[in-house]
C-alpha cells in the first residue's frame, strides 16, 4: 500500500500507507486517477500548513473503483466505478440555511483529512457518484473540477444565447467555457498566456489577450455593442477584477470563481449602482452539480484528452509539482495512483 505525503514546503515523500477498513456508512476505494488541483499547488507551496497539518496525504480530484463497503451502504457495490465529491458536512448550523456545501462545519476531504494521492482511500459513502458505463476512469478524474464549473454556471443563471466572458483560461476557466458552450451561450475567454491562447483557439474558442488589445473594445466589436451578460472572474488578479465591471451590460452578472486571498482587491462599486449589476459568489459544488458534470462528461462534448497535459505515477509526484511550477501554461496533470 503506497501513499504520497506532503511533509513540508516544496516536499512530497512516498511511503507506506494504511488500508483503512470501512466503518458503517463508509466505502474503501482503489484510487484510479487523481488530478492536481490549484489548491494542491498552494499546499505544496506551504501556505496551508496550519490547516493541512503535515505530514498529510492530500489530493481530491479522484476517480476510483469500489473495493470494500461498510455496514449499511446501499448506494454503491464492490466493482462500481465512481467519482468522489470530497465534502464532509459536519453538524448542520442555522447560519447555513441548508447549504451544507458552504456550511460552518464543512470539512474538505483531501485537505482537512486524508486525501486521494494513495492506492487505497476510505471515504463516506454519500460522497460517491457512480460513473456511467463506457466512461474511463481517466476522464472520471475530471468530474470534480467539472462540477466546480457546472456549479459556477448554475450560480450565474446563464441562458442560451447570452454573451459570457471567462476571465482566465486555466483548467477551471476552460471547463467553465465548455459548460457555457454546452448551454448554448456565446463564449469569450480572456487570457494572457500565449501558449494557452493558442490551445484555446485550437479548441474553437474566441479569445482575447487583454495585454495586446483593449478588452472592452474587442468585446464591443464581437457582441455588436451588446457587451457581456455574465462574466466569470477566474484569474484571481486585480486586472481581472478591473475588467469584470467594465465589460458588463445593464443588469449583467459577475460570478466570482477565483479565491482572492491575501491582499484585498479594489472593486469599482459605482458600476453596480449605475447599471444594476450583480456580484455572485460561487464555492465548491452541490450534489446536482456532480450529476450535471457526469452528464456532460459522458456526452463526449469535452475533449478531456486535449486538456490533459501529463499523466504520471505516485512515485513521481515530487517532479509533477516541480513541473507545474515551471510550466504555468499547463492544464490538467493526472496522477495514476495504481501504476
Amino acid at each position: 500500500m503506497k501513499a504520497a505525503k506532503y511533509v513540508s514546503k516544496g516536499v512530497f515523500e512516498i511511503g507506506e500507507g494504511t488500508k483503512v477498513a470501512p466503518g458503517a456508512g463508509e466505502v474503501r476505494l482503489d484510487v484510479a486517477y487523481c488530478g492536481v488541483c490549484g489548491t494542491d499547488v498552494h499546499i505544496y507551496h506551504g501556505v496551508m500548513d496550519a490547516r493541512v497539518n503535515p505530514p498529510q496525504t492530500v489530493g481530491h480530484e479522484a476517480s476510483a473503483t469500489v473495493a470494500e463497503i461498510g455496514e449499511g451502504v446501499t448506494n454503491v457495490k464492490v466493482g462500481d466505478k465512481v467519482a468522489v465529491r470530497p465534502l464532509h458536512f459536519g453538524e448542520p448550523h442555522p447560519f447555513d440555511k441548508g447549504h451544507a456545501h458552504v456550511g460552518k462545519n464543512l470539512k474538505f476531504i483531501g485537505i482537512d483529512s486524508a486525501g486521494a494521492f494513495q492506492n487505497s482511500w476510505t471515504v463516506p459513502a454519500y460522497t460517491l457518484h457512480k460513473l456511467p458505463e463506457g466512461m474511463s476512469l481517466k476522464n472520471g478524474a475530471f468530474i470534480e473540477p467539472l462540477s466546480v464549473a457546472t456549479h459556477d454556471v448554475k450560480i450565474g443563471r446563464v441562458q442560451a444565447g447570452e454573451n459570457c466572458l471567462v476571465i482566465g483560461g486555466g483548467p477551471i476557466g476552460t471547463l467553465i467555457a465548455y459548460v457555457l458552450k454546452e448551454k448554448g451561450a456565446n463564449v469569450i475567454i480572456s487570457e494572457v498566456n500565449e501558449n494557452r491562447l493558442e490551445m484555446l483557439s485550437e479548441l474553437g474558442f474566441t479569445t482575447i489577450n487583454p495585454i495586446k488589445e483593449s478588452l472592452t473594445e474587442k468585446i464591443s466589436e464581437l457582441t455588436e455593442e451588446k457587451m457581456i451578460d455574465c462574466a466569470f472572474e477566474v484569474s484571481g488578479s486585480q486586472p481581472g477584477v478591473d475588467a469584470m465591471t467594465e465589460v458588463l451590460n445593464v443588469r449583467g452578472r459577475i460570478v466570482m470563481v477565483a479565491i482572492h486571498g491575501g491582499e484585498k482587491k479594489k472593486v469599482d462599486l459605482f458600476k453596480f449602482f449605475w447599471s444594476e449589476i450583480e456580484l455572485l459568489g460561487a464555492r465548491l459544488y452541490e450534489e446536482d452539480d456532480y450529476e450535471e458534470a457526469i452528464r456532460i462528461a459522458a456526452s463526449g462534448f469535452i475533449p478531456f484528452e486535449k486538456l490533459t497535459t501529463k499523466v504520471d505515477t505516485l512515485d513521481n509526484i515530487q517532479s509533477i509539482f516541480e513541473t507545474i511550477d515551471n510550466n504555468p501554461a499547463g492544464m490538467k496533470y493526472l496522477i495514476d495512483c495504481q501504476a
